[in-house]
């Protein structure tokens, strides 16, 4: 049955001192599935997500990632996995070309797959003239499209995306999420985390953690229905005023 899912979670708890910051979550996520990780801030989303990273040992419970164990195989989880948080990752002071190569080279692709993934990503980005701009003169939105495709330069099984989209346009996002939907074709599994309610709409399912517990697991259809809700917004906030009763 593991076979099926990209991730798995039983119990998966952190701590720090008496503080809980992960409670006892579980739950799966199915090969090529777009999975939003949603919740306020401090609700344990970022732990969870350094703990399935291999970056945070678990306190107790169980996790595989890409089939490999969090506690014993996480130097396996870091090859098989892409990353890109919301604070942008990338070298500013390098061209757009030298941080693709340099990427490339971290992820372990020989000089020949760089050469040929640099052509297809500017292509790809409409980059070709950008290419020996420095990063740091790029738009916002060009950096974020330009961070993601070099999170999965190396066709990663899976990629981690922290808040992805903070602080761009609503006409970028949509562009974004375009990319993300073309790698999910592609069979990469997607794990998302955003405060953008209107995202958990483009999700294939969504998780919901209030206080370091998932409080609520489904689809977001499925969640609409099941809260009375006319909107992922409105789910959310129904769960947050439950919590706070």
């Amino acid at each position: 049955m593991e076979a099926a899912y990209a991730i798995t979670t039983d119990g998966l708890t952190k701590k720090f001192g008496d503080f809980i910051a992960t409670n006892n979550i579980t739950f799966q996520v199915k090969k090529g599935e777009i999975f939003g990780f949603l919740g306020a801030n401090g609700a344990g989303k970022t732990t969870a997500m350094r703990m399935l990273c291999g970056l945070l040992k678990p306190s107790s419970g169980k996790a595989t990632v890409a089939g490999y164990d969090v506690y014993t195989q996480t130097e396996s989880i870091k090859l098989n996995i892409g990353y890109m948080s919301q604070r942008f990752s990338l070298y500013e002071d390098l061209t757009v070309s030298e941080n693709i190569r340099f990427y490339g080279g971290i992820y372990g692709l020989t000089r020949s797959a760089i050469k040929t993934a640099t052509a297809e990503l500017l292509a790809k980005l409409a980059l070709e003239k950008e290419a020996k701009s420095l990063v740091g003169s790029l738009p916002l939105g060009w950096k974020q499209k330009l961070s993601f495709s070099i999170a999965i330069i190396h066709n990663p099984a899976i990629v981690f995306l922290d808040e992805p989209t903070g602080g761009v346009d609503p006409i970028t996002r949509r562009q974004f999420w375009d990319l993300i939907y073309e790698a999910a074709h592609a069979g990469v599994t997607v794990f998302v985390t955003t405060h953008y309610m209107d995202e958990a709409e483009y999700c294939d399912r969504v998780s919901i953690m209030v206080d370091g517990k998932i409080k609520a697991l489904d689809t977001p259809a499925a969640l609409k229905t099941t809260f009375g809700a006319a909107t992922m917004n409105d789910v959310f906030l129904k769960l947050a005023r439950e919590a706070n009763q």
